[in-house]
C-alpha cells in the first residue's frame, strides 16, 4: 500500500507512504538438517589401522570395538513454528528548495515476527551446570531425554524491530557542481548473534531473551557524501591546445562516515557453552565500558570478568561497540578526444581510495579468556586488522 500527497499544490512539497506485509516461505535448511540424524548417519571413526583390517590397531594389534556413542538430533518444533513475516513501512516529506534541489525526511522501520532459530532443548536443571563444567556430574545422567546428547529444535519464535530517520539532499548547486548528501539515524534490534546470516543458536537456552538486544548489523549513525565537479578552468580557452590539455577536467569524490559495529563478546574455556551443547556463555560486566581507541585496547579489559562456574554472564548482546569509520575516495578524470562528433577519444583515470589516508581499525578481539586469578590472559580487546591504506590507482579507457 502506497499513499502520496502534493500538500500545498504546488508541487513542491509532497508526503510519500507505505506500508507491505511479506512472508517467507519455510526454509528448506530445517528440514536439511535432520537428513543427517539418527540412525542415517551413525558412523564409527577409527584411526591408526591396518588398511589391510581397518578393525586392527597398527598400534597395539588389538582388534578395536566400537564404543556405545550418545548421539545428537536435530528436529522441527512443530508447536513454535509459524509462517516468518516481515511488516515494512515508511512515511516521509520531500521539499523542492530552488530549481535544482531536493531536501527529503522519512522514517522507514519494520518489524520482524517468527524468524528463525536453533535452541538446545535436552537441558539438565542449572543447579547441575557447576558439576557438568568441572566434571563431577556426567551430563547424559542429568538430562531429560537421556541416551541423547544434543537436541536442537528449530524453531520460529525469534522477533526484531528496525527505526530509522533518514535525511537525504540532492542539489545541482551550480551548472558545473552536482552534490549528495544521506544520512541515517537508526536503531536496529534482533536476537541474532551474527551479522547478517541465519540458522544460529540461541545463546542461553533457558533464555530466549538472553540474545535479545542490539543487531549485529546495527550502525547508529551513517552519513554519506558524493560530489561531481566540472572544473571550468581552461575549459573555453581561445587556444585548441590549452583546452583539450588543460581543460575539460572533472573531480568527483565520495566520502563514508559511519559508527561502528556491536561486538559479539564471548566467553573461553570450559564456561565458553556454560556446560550445554549448542550453546555461548558471555562475561560479566561491571560499570561502564571505556574506550582507549589503541591497538592494545580499543576497549577496556579490565571491566569485564569470569561469572560464576555454572551462571549466565550479565553482559547485553551488543553492548560493546567496535571501531566506525570515516573513509574517503576521490577520482580526477580527462577526455583526450580524437572526434568528438563520433565520441571517440581516451580517458585518463585517476583514482584514489582512502585519500587522506586515515588508519582505519577494523576488527577486535572478542574471545574473553580468564586465568585462575579471573584475569584477562590474551589478547581480548585488542585491534586484530585495518582497513586498506592509500591507494593510488591509474587507467586509461579508450573510446571508439
Amino acid at each position: 500500500m502506497r499513499i502520496s500527497d502534493d500538500l500545498t499544490g504546488s508541487g513542491r512539497t509532497v508526503l510519500r507512504g507505505g506500508f507491505g506485509a511479506m512472508y517467507e516461505r519455510i526454509q528448506g535448511n530445517d528440514m536439511y538438517n535432520a537428513g543427517p540424524n539418527q540412525p542415517y548417519s551413525a558412523s564409527v571413526t577409527f584411526n591408526n589401522v591396518l588398511l589391510s583390517n581397518p578393525k586392527t590397531s597398527l598400534l597395539t594389534g588389538q582388534t578395536l570395538t566400537a564404543p556405545i556413542t550418545v548421539g545428537d538430533l536435530t528436529g522441527l518444533a512443530y508447536t513454535d513454528y509459524k509462517l516468518p513475516v516481515s511488516y515494512q513501512y515508511s512515511f516521509g516529506v520531500q521539499h523542492q528548495l530552488g530549481h535544482e534541489s531536493v531536501l527529503s525526511l522519512s522514517y522507514v522501520g519494520n518489524q520482524s515476527r517468527h524468524q528463525n532459530g536453533y535452541r538446545e532443548i535436552n537441558l539438565p536443571l542449572q543447579s547441575n551446570l557447576p558439576g557438568v563444567i568441572n566434571g563431577t556430574t556426567s551430563f547424559n545422567t542429568v538430562v531429560p531425554y537421556r541416551g541423547f546428547h544434543s537436541l536442537r529444535m528449530s524453531e520460529m519464535a525469534e522477533n526484531g524491530h528496525y527505526n530509522s530517520l533518514q535525511l537525504s539532499f540532492h542539489s545541482r548547486m551550480r551548472k558545473d557542481l552536482a552534490l549528495e548528501f544521506a544520512y541515517t539515524l537508526s536503531r536496529a534490534w534482533d536476537p541474532a548473534t551474527n551479522f547478517g546470516g541465519d540458522m544460529y543458536n540461541i545463546s542461553n537456552p533457558y533464555d530466549r531473551n538472553y540474545d535479545y538486544g542490539v543487531s549485529m548489523a546495527d550502525r547508529t549513525h551513517v552519513a554519506v557524501a558524493s560530489f561531481v565537479y566540472d572544473i571550468p578552468i581552461f575549459r573555453n580557452s581561445p587556444s585548441h591546445a590549452v583546452r583539450s590539455t588543460l581543460g575539460g577536467w572533472q573531480l568527483s569524490g565520495i566520502g563514508l562516515m559511519q559508527s561502528g559495529l556491536p561486538l559479539n563478546i564471548t566467553l573461553s574455556g570450559s564456561q565458553g557453552s556454560n556446560g550445554v551443547p549448542n550453546s555461548t556463555n558471555r562475561p560479566n560486566l561491571s560499570g561502564s565500558i571505556d574506550y582507549p581507541q589503541s591497538v592494545q585496547q580499543w576497549f577496556n579489559p579490565g571491566a569485564f570478568s569470569a561469572p560464576a562456574v555454572g551462571a549466565w554472564g550479565n553482559l547485553k548482546k551488543g553492548e560493546v561497540r567496535g571501531p566506525g569509520r570515516d573513509n574517503w575516495n576521490l577520482s580526477l578524470f580527462k577526455n583526450f578526444w580524437f572526434n568528438e562528433s563520433r565520441g571517440s577519444g581516451i580517458e585518463l583515470r585517476i583514482e584514489t581510495f582512502n585519500t587522506f589516508n586515515h588508519v582505519q581499525f577494523r576488527n577486535v578481539s572478542t574471545g574473553a579468556s580468564f586465568n585462575s586469578a579471573g584475569r584477562i590472559d590474551n589478547n581480548f580487546g585488542q585491534i586484530t586488522g585495518v582497513w586498506d591504506p592509500r591507494v593510488f590507482q591509474f587507467g586509461l579507457k579508450l573510446h571508439f
